[in-house]
């Protein structure tokens, strides 16, 4: 399995979580947000939309400017050199959320 596919599940697949951060990618990939424009579309806590912004940067899946309360987040080249990668385990991820109702 390539690398990259392995990180993304393991990321966004493996634990309760990973659903809502491959939202926050998904969203990310529209448009540049910060911490509060995206705990604010994606109905999250803004303190989990936080602690998931820097699991996602820490594994280099997201990139950022600025500092503080300004500081705006971007898919990280990784993302999108692999986003086919990325819409294969977000269609996953939506299927098992829909069967899961």
């Amino acid at each position: 399995m390539h690398a990259v596919k392995r990180l993304l599940w393991w990321i966004l697949a493996s634990s309760t979580g990973g659903y809502n951060r491959a939202r926050i990618i998904k969203e990310l990939s529209k448009t540049p947000r910060n911490a509060n424009e995206l705990a604010t579309i994606l109905d999250l806590d803004y303190k989990t939309t936080r602690h998931h912004l820097r699991v996602l940067e820490k594994n280099y899946l997201i990139t950022s400017f600025g500092t503080g309360y300004g500081k705006t987040y971007f898919p990280s080249n990784l993302i999108e050199k692999n986003s086919d990668i990325f819409k294969e385990i977000l269609e996953e991820l939506e299927r098992k959320k829909i069967n899961m109702k």
